[in-house]
């Protein structure tokens, strides 16, 4: 039976024969094959509508680590298949872009590998119900988008933005993992469907709101919110493809969807709703508020993408309200908040991947897309352009499109609010007009990205490319997404009635039961405030741009070296300068030191646990008694390792070392375990033959002298070390608490079918150990291998660090 468990799992496969397609014995590009996979995963989501809409849930589970309660479990309702239909069908649409937009030169099976790579692990954390495993995916969409942004890797930029996004995101990561196990340790259940259950019980625990704070961290890292949003713009040194996928549609949703998720945990909590609401209006203000003064367009989205992501995240924390003490009359009242979420999350997806495919488009074709170069493209790229203007306008919160009808429930949500019995009233007041100004901002911006881009002076002059208008198939992708914005404005409750009422079940199962969370959305709804708000907004948003050189000026209140971004950057450096300095303190390049430091470690570690314990218990009556023989090679012995601290030479040495090899190879004929006493010998032939094959090439003896420490030092520590293993041996044939496991091994012709014990051991007993050491030498062989036959690829001979 195809399931959904599988359905994750097929992207990944897909990209594990990616790299097997030879691209001379392929007639058409390799990113048609790539397309059939979001495209067939959308088809077959797409047949899941009716059930999710009727209420039908579905979960399957594959058992993995059932010990530890981890199992792979997936989940779909309507929460998740929102989601999932975004993730494949903006997918297909953007797979179909790349094939036009990328150059053949182009490594495009790493390209398309790392791009169903991330895709499959975005299925995974939507579908996942099991904690674990959607930490796992989690942690994989954080990889997979480092290796998509830092595709150009020749770029400088590129790899600083590919850094700089998995060191935030994996560190939020870091965080959720931590929220995951305390929730673990409160509920006893990994699946998050059990924990929901469970909440009215967990709640009152003292690790329910640090779960919470650090769930909400790996969420605000994920979707840029404020003051983690530098990574975004940082990484719109990705191809376009990648900036149009990841950062509009799918990854930076996966902290909203794991908020969504987590709402019927953590809702019924005030500090949820602060928290939420307020990172998200702050990010809502400081995303348009420095989208304004961007030059560059991929950055102005990106900001422009950061405040929308505020937007969203501010409504699905004042939906919240609805679960909080004394709201439960009017729950379904404050729910409409995190519909319109739902709402606005799928209109930006459209119109924000519709525009960031045209500043691919732009760039692609005019080879540029600094703002202060272009400029009269309307005529010349009409297409791109009517293209570009539905996208933004969209944005802007304008009919008839689609971002209108979110944008006027955005400002419902807002009024709402101030009806809600809060703690903090005064703060509560002041949301309405953070939302205003932000839209105001948001307007400001979308008219920049229009009229800069294509009216005004056509300055052929400062394009790389002569403007004209794009393939056909480069277009396509962004039109059907622009028709979607158009269509969806017409026929809303298409959406609203199948999808997204379904997923406000998910987020309020305690109120769907008692009451419809369905929205009617319209078009119309009379002369109300949203309306009269939205007014304000187009007035105040055409002076603001009119008036724009005068007041430009209050970016300078805000220069680049008080920034996040040049705090981020002096972390990273004052980071690694201090590693540095540590590092080099204690590697020496001398392996004396590295002895010193492990051995000192090992006195203080055993022989501190040995007298704080008081476990150094000696009894040697019942051992056998030391015969004269015995005696004599064990003083041998000790004299041969003192001399060695006195020897002249290094040769002196060596043959005194061997000395001590062979001694320990007689205690073993003497102790009956010949095969031990061949073994010892064998190796310490070997181990002196090739101490003197490469006396040639070591070290002058006397430079080397200088950095010697102390023979004193060194003698301590060779007896305390000596001293510490002899008693801990003795203490422990003193201090048995079982039965010896050897008696266990002695039926090992029975058991295994050797009589050499040790070999039985080794192979049979712990076959696995033996395998994977072997495994281990064969990695490195392979990598020593490709090491030494690596050869500079064609165009990789030179990095550009520009």
């Amino acid at each position: 039976m195809f399931t959904v468990n599988l359905a994750i799992m097929i992207p990944f496969l897909a990209a594990a024969l990616v790299p097997l397609f030879r691209k001379r014995t392929l007639r058409i590009h390799i990113g048609w094959f790539v397309f059939l996979v979001p495209a067939a995963l959308f088809v077959y989501l797409l047949s899941y509508i009716p059930s999710v809409s009727s209420g039908e849930t579905f979960v399957h589970t594959i058992k993995w680590i059932p010990s530890f309660d981890i199992n792979f479990t997936t989940y779909l309702d309507g929460l998740s298949l929102i989601f999932a239909l975004l993730i494949t069908g903006i997918g297909a649409l953007v797979t179909i872009y790349s094939i036009y937009y990328l150059s053949s030169n182009e490594n495009l099976k790493h390209f398309y590998a790392y791009l169903l790579l991330f895709m499959g692990a975005m299925l995974g954390v939507v579908f996942s119900d099991n904690m674990m495993v959607m930490y796992v995916f989690w942690e994989l969409t954080s990889v997979s988008s480092f290796l998509l942004i830092a595709f150009w890797y020749h770029r400088k930029r590129s790899r600083e933005g590919a850094q700089k996004s998995l060191l935030i995101t994996v560190s939020g990561g870091f965080g959720i993992l931590a929220g995951f196990l305390m929730l673990y340790a409160i509920t006893g259940t990994m699946s998050i469907r059990e924990v929901i259950h469970t909440v009215s019980v967990s709640s009152e625990h003292a690790l329910f709101v640090p779960a919470m704070f650090l769930i909400l961290l790996g969420a605000f890292t994920k979707s840029a919110q404020f003051p983690f949003h530098i990574w975004l713009p940082s990484a719109m040194e990705a191809p376009t493809p990648v900036s149009a996928y990841l950062h509009s549609a799918t990854m930076v949703k996966a902290g909203i969807f794991l908020v969504a998720r987590f709402t019927p945990v953590f809702g019924g909590e005030a500090l949820w709703l602060y928290t939420v609401t307020s990172i998200g209006l702050i990010t809502l203000f400081w995303g348009s508020f420095n989208a304004i003064r961007q030059t560059d367009l991929k950055a102005l989205l990106a900001y422009s993408t950061i405040s929308q992501l505020g937007m969203i995240m501010s409504m699905f924390g004042l939906g919240s309200a609805a679960l909080q003490n004394g709201a439960s009359s009017q729950s379904v009242f404050y729910t409409q908040a995190a519909f319109a979420a739902v709402f606005h999350l799928i209109n930006h997806s459209t119109f924000k991947g519709a525009l960031f495919m045209v500043v691919g488009i732009i760039d692609h074709e005019l080879g540029t897309r600094d703002i202060r170069r272009l400029g009269g493209l309307a005529s010349l790229m009409p297409i791109t352009f009517t293209i570009a203007t539905i996208g933004s306008f969209s944005m802007a919160g304008l009919p008839p499109f689609n971002g209108f009808l979110s944008k006027e429930m955005f400002f419902t949500s807002v009024l709402r609010i101030l009806e809600f019995d809060a703690t903090w009233q005064t703060w509560v007041n002041v949301i309405p007009y953070i939302a205003w100004i932000a839209s105001v901002l948001t307007f400001v911006y979308c008219l920049l990205f229009v009229v800069k881009t294509f009216f005004g002076e056509y300055k052929e002059e400062k394009l790389e490319h002569p403007a004209h208008e794009a393939p056909y198939g480069m277009l396509f992708s962004p039109s059907i997404l622009a028709v979607l914005v158009v269509l969806i404005f017409f026929f809303p409750n298409v959406l609203g009635e199948h999808l997204i009422t379904p997923a406000m079940a998910s987020v309020f199962p305690t109120i769907a039961g008692q009451a419809d969370l369905g929205v009617h959305i319209s078009q119309w709804h009379g002369f109300n405030t949203e309306l009269f708000m939205t007014i304000g907004v187009v007035v105040a948003g055409i002076v603001l741009y009119l008036t724009l050189p005068y007041w430009k000026k209050v970016y300078q209140l805000f220069p680049e070296k008080w920034s996040f971004n040049q705090l981020y950057s002096n972390i990273l450096e004052q980071t690694e300068k201090r590693s540095k300095a540590i590092t080099n303190s204690y590697m020496t390049a001398y392996l004396q030191d590295y002895m010193t430091y492990i051995y000192l470690f090992f006195i203080l570690a055993v022989g501190g646990l040995l007298i704080s314990s008081g476990s150094y218990i000696i009894d040697i009556k019942q051992n056998n008694p030391i015969s004269a023989f015995e005696w004599i090679i064990a003083i041998s012995m000790m004299i041969a390792a003192i001399s060695i601290l006195f020897s002249k030479s290094r040769l002196t040495a060596i043959l005194v070392n061997s000395f001590l090899g062979y001694g320990v190879a007689i205690f073993f004929v003497i102790f009956r375990a010949p095969d031990l006493a061949l073994t010892q010998t064998v190796v310490e032939t070997v181990t002196t033959v090739l101490f003197l094959a490469a006396y040639y090439f070591l070290p002058d003896w006397k430079k080397e002298k200088e950095h010697r420490r102390s023979k004193g030092l060194q003698m301590a520590i060779s007896i305390a070390v000596g001293t510490i293993f002899t008693i801990t041996a003795l203490a422990v044939q003193n201090g048995k608490l079982f039965d010896s496991i050897s008696s266990y091994y002695e039926n090992s012709y029975e058991l295994a079918g050797g009589k050499n014990i040790v070999n039985a051991i080794l192979g049979d007993f712990r076959a696995f150990d033996t395998m994977l050491e072997v495994v281990v030498l064969l990695i490195a062989g392979i990598g020593i291998y490709a090491i030494i036959n690596l050869k500079d690829r064609k165009g990789d001979a030179h990095i550009e660090d520009k």
